[in-house]
């Protein structure tokens, strides 16, 4: 299985709530430009937050890949949910081609999680960063880090 992890891009500093924070025109840019990372990968489902930045970012990333398919609402993917619940989650799903996009300091702790067996590694992820994971089979510890990069290692 192939785990794309994404973190939404960069959103406004106020909101009525935190979770109706909208992207910025500055996030846009830089979720397409990760997007680009995606192009021509097999991608098999998008899985996204019910946070408005995650379901802007997972957005853009269909649209610019051509992914044809809905974007699936995960309300175990927003900022403190637990990274256990998600790997158990991730376990029951079909696909092999997966691209999450949620938040900081979820993300961090996922990829924690998958690849060091335990969610307290440190684990850089600004804006829009973008990881892959490889895995024969969901669990802690068991995952493969095979690309991690930022916006600004594409040249954001």
């Amino acid at each position: 299985m192939r785990i794309w992890i994404m973190r939404h891009g960069q959103a406004a500093a106020q909101a009525a709530t935190d979770a109706e924070r909208a992207l910025t025109v500055a996030g846009e840019a830089e979720v397409r430009l990760m997007a680009s990372l995606l192009e021509g990968q097999p991608v098999d489902g998008i899985l996204a937050s019910p946070y408005v930045r995650a379901q802007q970012t997972a957005a853009l990333v269909r649209s610019q890949i051509g992914f044809e398919r809905a974007i699936a609402t995960a309300p175990w993917l927003t900022p403190d949910d637990e990274p256990n619940d998600v790997l158990r989650y991730l376990a029951e799903r079909p696909e092999q081609n997966l691209l999450l996009v949620s938040h900081q300091p979820l993300v961090s702790q996922l990829v924690s999680l998958l690849c060091e067996g335990h969610r307290r590694a440190h684990v850089p992820m600004p804006t829009a960063a973008l990881v892959c994971i490889e895995t024969d089979f969901v669990a802690a510890g068991l995952g493969s880090l095979v690309l991690q990069r930022t916006p600004a290692e594409q040249g954001a």
